[in-house]
C-alpha cells in the first residue's frame, strides 16, 4: 500500500472529527442549556401551550368520565369477583339457608330488601336505610359503606375501583336462585333512542320534501294556466283592418 493509500485513510478520518465537531457546535446552539437568550433566540421554538391547550391552561383538570354501571357490569368477570369475595367471607356466610356469622348471610343479596335477612342484628342506620339491594345500591354501598349509610356498623373500608366492584357484584349475581338481570348499559339506550331520532328526523324531512313537492307542482301548475290564458286572449284580439286598394 502507498502512500497515497494512507493519505485517504487519514483524510477521511479528519473529516469524521470535524464532522463530529460540527455536529456537538449545532446542537449547542440549537438546544442551549442557558435558554432562550437573545443571540439564539431566532433558533429557539417556544410552544404557547394555552394556545395547544385551547385557552385551558391554568384550568381545573377535565372531569372524569364515568362509565355507567350496567356497561361495566356486561363487561365483568364473575370468576375474579370471586376472589375478591374471598374478602368478605371472615365475616359473612353465602351458603343456601347458612348462618349469620358477624355480618348477614349474603346469598340472595342482590334484590332483597335492606336489613331484612332473618335473625340477624342490624344496626339502627341500616334498618332506617329502606328499598332494595339492587345493583346500584350494593355498588354505592361497597365503594364506601360508612359513607354511603352513614352510622352502619360494618366495618369494611370499601372498594374504591369500579371494575373491581362491577366484577364482585358479577359473582355476587350467581349467589342467588334467581339471579337478577343486570340492568341495561347506559349506551345501548341511548343508541336506540338516537335511532328513534333519527327515524323521527328522517320522516319530518320526507313529510316536508313531499310538502314542498306538491307547492311546486301546484305553482307550476298556476304558470302554466296563466301562459295559457295570456296565449288565448293575444288570439282574440281585433286584428286592424286590411287599407282599400289604390
Amino acid at each position: 500500500m502507498g502512500d497515497l493509500f494512507w493519505n485517504k485513510i487519514g483524510a477521511v478520518i479528519i473529516g469524521l472529527v470535524l464532522m463530529v465537531m460540527v455536529i456537538g457546535v449545532v446542537g449547542d446552539i440549537v438546544f442551549s442549556e442557558g435558554g432562550h437568550d437573545d443571540e439564539h433566540a431566532s433558533l429557539s421554538y417556544p410552544i404557547d401551550v394555552e394556545s395547544v391547550l385551547g385557552g385551558n391552561a391554568g384550568s381545573d383538570p377535565v372531569e372524569e368520565v364515568r362509565v355507567d354501571l350496567g356497561t361495566l357490569l356486561a363487561a365483568a368477570d364473575a370468576g375474579a369477583g370471586e376472589r375478591i369475595f374471598r374478602r368478605c367471607v371472615s365475616c359473612h356466610n353465602a351458603e343456601p339457608g347458612g348462618a349469620n356469622l358477624q355480618g348477614p348471610n349474603l346469598w340472595n343479596v342482590v334484590g332483597r330488601a335492606v336489613a331484612s335477612y332473618d335473625g340477624f342484628n342490624y344496626s339502627g342506620a341500616m334498618s332506617d336505610h329502606g328499598g332494595n339491594w339492587t345493583y346500584e345500591e350494593l355498588d354505592h354501598f361497597i365503594a364506601n359503606p360508612r359513607s354511603y349509610i352513614s352510622g352502619t356498623a360494618m366495618a369494611f373500608a370499601g372498594i374504591r375501583g369500579d371494575e373491581d366492584r362491577a366484577n364482585l357484584l358479577a359473582y355476587m349475581q350467581t349467589l342467588s336462585d334467581s339471579p337478577v338481570p343486570f340492568p341495561a348499559p347506559v349506551v345501548a339506550e341511548t343508541a336506540d333512542a338516537a335511532d328513534g331520532m333519527v327515524e323521527d328526523a328522517m320522516m319530518d324531512a320526507a313529510g316536508e320534501v313531499d310538502a314542498a313537492t306538491t307547492e311546486a307542482a301546484e305553482n307550476l301548475s298556476d304558470q302554466m294556466d296563466a301562459i295559457e290564458d295570456a296565449a288565448q286572449g293575444g288570439g282574440a284580439e281585433d286584428t286592424p283592418a286590411e287599407e282599400g286598394g289604390n
